[in-house]
């Protein structure tokens, strides 16, 4: 598609960036080169037989299923199953319990019992060329050997007509954790999985076995969602119960996630009917190993009353599954210190039926106070969210505006590194995990999560190169692997100061343009490549968009008194060239055609309207357009200078609007969603050790509307639902009591201030500010109900020439949230 020309400014900083970008490129592929010339000799096992004893355990059997399915998925080659060893030099694949394959073993036995013994789901592999070829999987246990022919898949070099694999391997391998799993619902919520079919969620529940997962968490029928989507292919019982089967056929946990849906839990009647449900499904299912029930978000109760009665939940559920556990979390969205308390004293009272704690989003207490305050033989399971990149559990630190707008809470998110630094963060307080996951968009940060549940060590790029040889292909395993680690750096920081972006789209379009059929049909091969385009189309919009409205500015400054109506037209006609003449419209069409293929391979739902798609769950396809300056607000403010009476009074509103961000002579003015403004926020832990900002600040976005709870996407709207400014769209946050701290220095102590601030966000707490040391400057306010506030500033509060602010919520407030500061001397 041809591109509109655009003005000089622009084309001259993307032409400078292309000579960057191609360097780099060059570069890039001279360093995956060297990779693949590192690799050792291959043993070729295209005409292996594969040797096992035989055997009537069903995780057994199904091991050696999984291995002869995934090697003639990707090389077309049927490896024959046989229970003696067949002629002296036929390649060979040994797999089974350790002490059931020793009849099959000669010196290979002798030098198998040198590795390290692996414990409880662990492995030994081993690979030797001579004097025949011999692979040898022995596990532990069953579990052990579905775990090796994991690792065996991931490690082998699989096309067609080819099966290899390094030899003279020779290691064990035990999981870490006992608990590592993922969440998969099939529910209208979800952007993906209620699309799919139940041989759909087999395969994708394997894959995720491959990768060391022994856990699924299902749910059921009746959640905080629709009881039915457009895409649903069977009812939500039927899919669980299959699920259930499914997951129970690789010898997995079931997990269900069952939220208190009820309207009276104290009510005799409406506990029958809770029960009576719950009979039905935990009769209807083969297979439950854990019941979690959380605290709330959604179903909120007080402690005493969940405690009584997920006593009796537990008697139900033990008629059908005398073995399961019930887990609980403490996720409150407004919790108190008598709430806390309850909970705790409850937990530790060890009810026969109590199997552990969850630690998950809207949890109040940090992890490793979690750990001080229960007895230490109760298990704490991560209930990680994955899946989201802000108003969330862990979301992007710092993230540019633009990319919340646009992104939104629920893309393709591939966070390698992030996840892998979360996950280590915590990694001595918990006994494994099983995230949060609303659908495909967090594939790979799925498999980081097992990866790291299995040995916390484990590279992150190792894991995206088995990744990408698993599931794309040996030729694009380092390319994607590569590709997916840029995709994380395209999140980080300011995105018109962002090199990695441009040069993300050239790495993938580099493999876009050698992939096959078979590889630009692969769902995770297009969720990569959307992302890139996505992100470049993005990256170009806001450098034009930024140009036009610093040259509608421009003109608007360049007013007279007579002027200002004409310089008016002509600054809202320079904003309007964003939608009469957009840039990267080609980047803006790929995206279009990846998310419509996205759709028809797994059901991706990536809008509203093309897809129907639950509103804020994976939409971002919805919002590539957004304005990305401030050209919604400007243009209400255009509307009310014509509606002034005089010249004189439409110039001086031309001033007001210039000057909206002047804080005058000896002033000072913040936007705590840019870089430097957080400078002045104390970082308290910071998110190093403390990622989740529980006891950090972060940066949150959204306007808030009077009246919403919940907003589920980041508009120049909020209040009254009016445009508002871009800078109300992003906030400094801390979460429920935690302070936050914004220091000034440098002030005049001969002088007075005057304190003008701007509260917006989601949250609409309950919130008090004081100046250090004890200097009262409000009380307890309600947020949310207007944008702006002045108050005085008491002069002894900045003798010292420093003036600290410090924010506090009430009891049961979610968090403190302030957008801009203006800091304006007295006259």
């Amino acid at each position: 598609m041809k591109e509109l020309k655009q003005p000089g400014w622009y084309r001259f900083q993307l032409q400078i960036q292309k000579s960057i970008f191609s360097l780099l490129i060059v570069l890039s592929i001279i360093a995956s080169a060297s990779f693949t010339l590192l690799r050792g000799n291959a043993m070729d096992l295209t005409h292996a037989v594969v040797i096992s004893p035989k055997s009537s355990n069903a995780t057994l059997s199904k091991a050696l299923l999984v291995l002869g399915e995934e090697i003639e998925r990707r090389t077309g080659v049927a490896l024959p199953v046989k229970h003696q060893l067949p002629a002296a030099k036929q390649p060979v694949i040994i797999v089974g319990l350790n002490e059931d394959i020793k009849p099959f073993l000669g010196s290979e036995w002798n030098i198998l019992q040198r590795i390290e013994a692996p414990d409880a789901e662990g492995f030994r592999m081993m690979t030797q060329s001579q004097p025949r070829p011999v692979v040898v999987l022995a596990g532990y246990d069953a579990r052990g050997v579905l775990y090796a022919v994991g690792k065996f898949l991931r490690m082998a070099n699989m096309k067609s007509g080819s099966l290899q694999i390094a030899e003279n391997l020779a290691f064990s391998s035990t999981p870490c954790y006992p608990i590592r799993g993922h969440q998969l619902g099939y529910r209208p919520k979800t952007n993906a999985y209620d699309a799919w079919t139940a041989a759909q969620f087999d395969q994708y529940i394997r894959e995720l076995a491959i990768f060391g997962a022994n856990s699924i968490e299902i749910m059921p029928p009746r959640t905080d969602d629709d009881a039915t989507s457009p895409h649903m292919k069977v009812p939500a019982l039927q899919m669980m119960i299959d699920l259930s089967r499914i997951i129970d056929s690789y010898g997995m946990d079931v997990w269900i996630w069952y939220p208190n849906m009820g309207d009276d839990y104290t009510s005799e009647a409406s506990l029958r009917f809770e029960l009576a449900e719950r009979e039905e499904i935990f009769s209807s299912l083969p297979r439950i190993d854990v019941v979690f029930v959380p605290g709330g978000d959604p179903g909120d109760l007080h402690p005493g009353i969940l405690f009584n009665w997920l006593g009796r939940v537990a008697g139900v559920l033990h008629k059908y599954h005398p073995k399961a556990k019930i887990w609980i979390s403490p996720q409150a969205f407004r919790p108190t210190k008598e709430w806390f308390d309850s909970f705790y004293a409850n937990v530790n009272r060890h009810e026969p039926w109590f199997g552990g704690v969850v630690f998950g989003p809207w949890v109040k207490t940090p992890l490793p106070e979690i750990r001080r305050l229960v007895a230490t033989d109760i298990p704490i399971r991560r209930y990680p969210d994955i899946t989201h990149s802000l108003s969330c559990q862990y979301p992007v630190p710092e993230w540019d505006l633009a990319f919340a707008m646009t992104l939104g809470r629920e893309c393709i998110n591939p966070r390698p590194v992030a996840e892998k630094h979360i996950h280590n963060a915590f990694r001595q307080y918990a006994n494994g995990s099983i995230s949060y996951s609303e659908g495909t968009n967090d594939d790979v940060n799925k498999f980081i999560w097992s990866a790291q549940d299995w040995n916390p060590e484990t590279p992150a790029i190792e894991t995206l190169r088995e990744y990408g040889q698993f599931f794309i292909g040996e030729a694009f395993a380092e390319g994607v692997a590569q590709g997916l680690l840029a995709l994380e750096k395209n999140l980080q920081g300011p995105i018109l100061a962002n090199q990695h972006i441009e040069l993300t789209l050239r790495q993938w379009q580099a493999l876009e343009q050698t992939a096959s059929p078979d590889v630009l049909a692969n769902f995770r091969f297009q969720m990569g490549l959307l992302r890139a385009y996505y992100d470049a189309c993005v990256q170009r919009r806001l450098i034009y968009e930024t140009g036009l409205e610093q040259e509608a500015m421009d003109i608007l400054r360049a007013a007279t008194p007579g002027t200002v109506l004409n310089a008016v037209d002509r600054a809202e006609k320079i904003l309007a060239l964003a939608r009469s003449k957009p840039v990267a419209q080609d980047y803006r069409q790929r995206c279009d055609e990846l998310a419509e293929a996205l759709f028809q391979s797994i059901g991706a739902q990536l809008s509203v309207e093309k897809y129907a798609a639950s509103e804020g769950r994976g939409d971002f396809m919805d919002y590539i357009d957004a304005p990305l300056n401030d050209a919604p607000w400007l243009s209400t403010q255009f509307n009310l200078i014509r509606q002034q009476k005089s010249e004189q009074a439409q110039f001086e509103a031309v001033k007001t609007l210039i000057a909206r961000t002047d804080p005058g002579p000896g002033g000072f003015y913040d936007n705590f969603g840019s870089a430097g403004s957080l400078q002045r926020v104390a970082p308290g832990e910071g998110w190093a050790t403390d990622p989740g900002g529980l006891l950090s600040p972060r940066v949150s976005f959204g306007v808030g509307l009077i009246g919403e709870e919940w907003v589920h996407t980041v508009t120049a709207k909020g209040f009254e639902g009016n445009a508002t400014p871009l800078a109300w769209m992003n906030q400094v946050t801390t979460l429920y009591d935690t302070p936050l701290k914004i220091t000034y220095d440098n002030l005049n102590p001969k002088m007075r201030y005057r304190l003008k601030v701007a509260y917006t966000g989601r949250f609409r707490s309950r919130m008090k500010l004081t100046a250090a040391p004890e200097f009262l400057i409000h009380d307890f306010i309600q947020t949310g109900r207007q944008p702006v506030y002045e108050f005085d500033i008491p002069q002894a509060a900045t003798q010292t020439g420093i003036l600290e602010l410090i924010w506090t919520c009430g009891e049961g407030e979610r968090g403190s949230q302030v957008s801009e500061i203006w800091l304006m001397p007295e006259k």
